[in-house]
């Protein structure tokens, strides 16, 4: 087993995490830190990731502030998304070692831990190829956008718990059309906020991964990288 680590960021705003993923992958790639995942619940705020076309931005930026939105742009694989309260947003910095530097194997390993996650929760869940992420029927639920440096990925994984749903209509969620978005609570008819779910996800990541959590504190983390 491979020994990793997890904190509880709690709620935190887009930008600093992202330096913070930074710096961590840093650590992370010159072996002084172990595989780590970062939890964390953002306040509203949609991502563009480097695939971003400016079309599926269907308000202005302007206008998504005045809604209390914040836009930032990322360097994350895909299109954009949307991050809220009462999502499960978890970004696991891993070394792409534990599945033989193969991205696709990667990808594929986020999507089985959500699987099993959802599956553990009462619902079938399944991958939509070509698109990257986990469905329920022809609704997604949890979006994925990751970037690879020095053989390390950051960014992760993005799963609707309990969130309010309709900023996803004030965009094109991931670039994608015609498919509509869900989130556990609707699903199983309960209200499951992301810390109810997280256990059960860090414990699918574990057995994916063959990994062994110990959970570290904020304080114990580097100092996020400034803006380059």
């Amino acid at each position: 087993m491979t020994p990793a680590e997890w904190c509880d960021l709690g709620t935190m705003s887009y930008e600093p995490c992202f330096r913070l993923q930074q710096s961590v992958a840093t650590q992370v790639a010159r072996g002084e830190r172990p595989p780590t995942l970062l939890v964390v619940e953002h306040p509203p705020v949609l991502t563009l990731g480097a695939s971003f076309h400016e079309e599926n931005l269907l308000l202005t930026p302007d206008r998504y502030r005045e809604l209390g939105i914040e836009v930032c742009r990322t360097d994350r694989g895909g299109d954009v998304t949307y991050h809220g309260p009462g999502q499960l947003v978890a970004y696991p910095i891993f070394p792409l070692d534990l599945v033989g530097r193969d991205l696709h194997a990667w990808l594929r390993s986020l999507e089985e831990a959500l699987i099993r996650t959802l599956a553990s929760l009462g619902l079938e869940a399944r991958r939509f190829p070509p698109h990257t992420g986990v469905w329920v029927g022809d609704r997604k639920i949890a979006a994925i956008g990751v970037k690879v440096r020095k053989w390390v990925s950051y960014h992760g994984i993005a799963l609707n718990c309990d969130n309010d749903l309709s900023p996803f209509r004030l965009i094109v969620p991931c670039g994608i059309r015609d498919y509509g978005v869900t989130s556990v609570a609707v699903e199983t008819g309960r209200a499951l906020s992301p810390k109810d779910v997280l256990p059960t996800y860090l414990e699918a990541l574990a057995g994916v991964f063959s990994i062994e959590w110990r959970q570290t504190a904020p304080e114990r983390l580097p100092s996020p990288q400034h803006p380059a």
